[in-house]
């Protein structure tokens, strides 16, 4: 190389420091996009994710729409969009789903599609299972999702650069298709002498509680009394436990004439005080001897013929003969000797108590009670410890404020009330002893269900029809009311897309 006689223009020729600046700055451009791209996308996917979710919840959601009383498809998708992730319009106080999240600005939903499968084996209900007559839901989201360091890209200059990214979501469920929770169940029949009284009811004509009980009997049946791997003969630890209580009490010794085919009743005493118990309360003991009781029968997994749903139900066990699978002619099951009047509060707080206790036993299990009375509460059977001045539990008293105290307390335990009235009234004079204020029969068992989707009301009885309505579940008789109970206790399930 030819030399200058400069020695310090010799040496800035000769220096190559820095020749490297033109190529990081050539690829840090590079560089910078590689990482907008990754966090665009990175982005985008986490909105992705977190709409997928909510499709699946708004599915979820609709499946079990679905299987309530007096379903239609604007009631399902009215419940999905309740829990979509729509900022607007859900339908909600809000005017947003349970779901919405200001990270998805712009969320569409699309069309929510219900149909009837009947060739797959992820579905294994009847169409018939919903009023809609459909068993699967569809449901489909959209979002545009902004991409923020791509979309600088586009702002200077580069017109092929996309701004945003529209992620689309899809989920499918099947009704009453998936494994429930272990169940705990208390059921409390009203066997005061009116449900003696004839129902004249096409689908039942018989003795009010003879269709009780043979609603009672659809309930059983529809329930899982074995966990899994239990077989016809052996069942290998219970799944859905249940226990009957009964309103009067009736002394204890005399509670398996109701059990078993003896000829004679069981020994009916005046209303016993059962204690209010703690919100933390895990024991029960149930009454015995001469001592009066609410409750039947324990809480038994062997009222199914072959340990199975809808496998129909055992003749020989307690609770299945109360409930009166055995139609033996000296086999009565359940009877309804009568009482002084109707008082209720006692019995739910004995079935309470119980089921406390029972969950305690079966973690992971949830709790939940029947209760069926044609009629207000109005006793003046009562025994020892209740005021005749007092308000509040126990009293003699406000008899049905005192039931819907205990449906309320029993909800605030987690235990989900079902109330069904079968004719209840709607005079205030059948809660005679409510006063301050006035209530009626009808009032008592919507205050007592849990929520207004878990009262219903037998709309074809006999002795006060049309008396006592239930907006939620509608146009239902006896057995239409504890099949939609039993639906109550299963799950929608997650299915493949296109099913």
């Amino acid at each position: 190389m030819k030399t200058f006689g400069n020695p310090l223009l010799n040496r800035v020729l000769k220096d190559q420091r820095g020749q490297v600046l033109p190529w990081v700055a050539l690829l840090m451009v590079l560089f910078l996009g590689m990482t907008g791209l990754t966090v665009d996308l990175s982005h985008a996917y986490v909105c992705y994710r977190e709409l997928q979710a909510s499709t699946d919840a708004a599915t979820l959601a609709g499946a079990y729409a679905m299987t309530l009383s007096g379903a239609t498809s604007t009631t399902v998708t009215n419940q999905v969009k309740a829990y979509s992730s729509l900022l607007t319009g859900a339908g909600t106080t809000s005017g947003a789903g349970a779901n919405a999240d200001l990270s998805l600005p712009n969320v569409t939903l699309g069309t929510t599609s219900l149909k009837c499968v009947s060739n797959s084996i992820y579905v294994q209900v009847p169409c018939a299972a919903s009023p809609t007559g459909d068993n699967v839901i569809r449901v489909t989201q959209s979002a545009t999702i902004p991409m923020y360091f791509i979309g600088a890209l586009k702002a200077l200059g580069n017109a092929s650069t996309a701004a945003s990214i529209t992620v689309n979501t899809t989920s499918e469920a099947a009704i009453q298709s998936g494994q429930n929770q272990p169940l705990n169940l208390a059921i409390i029949i009203d066997t005061t002498a009116s449900m003696k009284d004839q129902d004249n009811d096409a689908s039942c004509n018989n003795t009010q509680l003879h269709c009780a009980l043979a609603g009672m009997q659809t309930l059983l049946t529809s329930l899982s009394p074995c966990s899994q791997g239990s077989t016809s003969t052996n069942c290998v630890s219970g799944y859905d436990n249940v226990s009957l209580f009964t309103f009067p009490n009736l002394q204890a010794n005399t509670a398996s004439n109701d059990t078993s085919c003896p000829t004679s009743d069981p020994t009916i005493g005046p209303y016993s005080y059962v204690p209010i118990p703690s919100t933390s309360n895990t024991t029960w003991t149930a009454p015995t001897g001469s001592t009066q009781t609410y409750q039947v029968t324990g809480y038994e997994d062997d009222y199914s013929a072959n340990n199975q749903q809808n496998g129909g139900l055992a003749t020989s066990t307690p609770l299945a003969i109360a409930a009166g699978a055995n139609t033996g002619s000296n086999c009565k099951g359940l009877q309804a000797p009568g009482g002084d009047g109707t008082f209720i509060a006692s019995s739910m707080y004995a079935a309470i108590t119980s089921l406390q206790a029972q969950q305690a036993a079966n973690p992971g299990s949830k709790s939940s009670l029947v209760l069926l009375t044609d009629g207000g509460s109005n006793s003046s059977n009562f025994g020892s410890g209740f005021s005749t001045s007092s308000s509040t539990y126990p009293s003699q008293v406000q008899q049905c404020h005192q039931t819907a105290a205990a449906g309320q307390f029993a909800t605030g335990l987690g235990i989900t009330v079902y109330a069904v009235s079968y004719g209840a009234s709607t005079n205030t004079s059948d809660c005679s002893t409510d006063t301050n204020p006035t209530m009626t029969p009808c009032a008592e068992l919507q205050a007592t269900a849990s929520n207004a989707s878990d009262f219903y009301s037998d709309a074809n009885s006999t002795e006060n029809p049309g008396a006592c309505a239930s907006s939620s579940n509608p146009s239902l008789n006896l057995q239409g009311i504890f099949t939609s109970i039993a639906n109550r206790f299963t799950s929608a399930r997650l299915v493949p897309n296109s099913v």
